[in-house]
């Protein structure tokens, strides 16, 4: 049964968290050894490379970026591709551009790789981009290069493979997939358009060595790939695939907290009319309970009483987690940008 417009109404009034209470837990580290030896292939493959084009996710336009790339690519032309629009809120977009913009990045597009949104707009950015640029020792060279940077799981890949649908008429040249790190090759060279003849080097998703803050990790983790979405060929972990963050890292229960924190906070309640619930809660025990028992996901648990072990029927609630990321990352709870405080800054007032 959906929750009638007055229940809706009534949780819009409500008081919600305004803060998350992260419990002492330390800031997530994710940096293997693929990490680390691609961002020094990176740098030195610079001088093969006319320009930089930055992939990140666009429900967090302004978090999580890597800042090694600013600080050790900085000297090449840089697009900046924000991909996955179609899951983000982009009502305030323009204050969007404008916050980027003041933090010195001048080119941005927004994208959706999977049905091949504004992708057309990359090649001539890219193009205007070398030619109004000082190329060095690759002036005479007729072929434009160009590097694939980004954190894992963002799309770069699809971006690929996007461009290649578009300018080549071929399919995939990289696989995808939803478990960060599954594009371990550094500099695949991948041609996605004829004219102007231009490479594309595939590089694999690089984080921090550390992440900022506990907030960027779970901001980070929320946004993994959607189920289903370009996973030929891919790696996967049965049925949950993991966020740019691996999830077991973060805890599914903890993570599905901090989604429901956000989407509350945000009056967000898609998550109410897809499960059938009574009205929103703020309370993730009580939210993944009642999700639980919509799925039908118990188990049955031995508890030991002074009259001997009697079996009780308990929610899944680790079950029930699992499949409330999995709803967000297939954007069936609503669009949402999950920087949106920072876009609420004094500054973008």
């Amino acid at each position: 049964m959906r929750p009638s417009p007055r229940a809706l109404c009534s949780a819009a009034g409500a008081a919600w968290r305004e803060s998350f209470s992260l419990h002492g837990r330390d800031v997530a580290r994710w940096f293997p050894g693929h990490m680390a030896r691609g961002l020094k292939k990176m740098q030195s493959s610079l001088k093969l490379v006319d320009c930089i084009v930055e992939v990140h996710d666009a429900r967090i336009s302004f978090d999580g970026r890597n800042p090694l790339f600013q600080e050790t690519l900085g000297i090449k032309p840089h697009l900046l591709v924000l991909n996955k629009m179609d899951l983000a809120d982009l009502s305030q977009q323009q204050k969007i551009i404008q916050h980027l913009e003041r933090e010195g990045l001048k080119n941005v597009i927004f994208t959706n790789c999977i049905k091949d949104e504004n992708v057309k707009q990359v090649i001539p950015a890219v193009t205007e981009l070398v030619r109004s640029s000082c190329r060095y020792h690759r002036g005479e060279s007729v072929e434009h290069c160009v590097m694939v940077i980004g954190v894992p799981n963002v799309g770069k890949s699809s971006l690929i493979n996007s461009l290649r649908r578009q300018h080549l008429r071929k399919g995939k040249a990289t696989r995808v997939g939803g478990e960060p790190g599954i594009t371990r090759a550094v500099m695949s060279r991948v041609q996605v358009c004829e004219r102007p003849l231009m490479f594309l080097l595939d590089t694999p998703g690089v984080l921090a060595p550390r992440i900022e803050s506990v907030e960027t990790g779970l901001k980070l983790a929320l946004c993994g790939d959607r189920p289903g979405a370009e996973t030929e060929g891919a790696l996967t972990l049965g049925c949950l695939l993991p966020g740019t963050v691996l999830d077991h890292l973060v805890g599914a229960e903890s993570l599905a907290d901090y989604l429901l924190y956000t989407l509350n906070r945000q009056r967000l309640f898609g998550y109410v009319q897809h499960y059938g619930l009574d009205g929103a809660c703020d309370d993730v025990v009580t939210v993944l309970k009642r999700v639980a028992v919509w799925l039908g996901k118990t188990q049955k648990v031995k508890v030991l009483t002074g009259t001997g072990d009697v079996t009780v029927v308990q929610p899944d609630y680790s079950a029930a987690a699992h499949d409330f990321l999995r709803t967000f990352r297939r954007g069936l709870l609503g669009p949402v940008m999950l920087d949106r405080d920072i876009l609420q800054s004094p500054l973008d007032a």
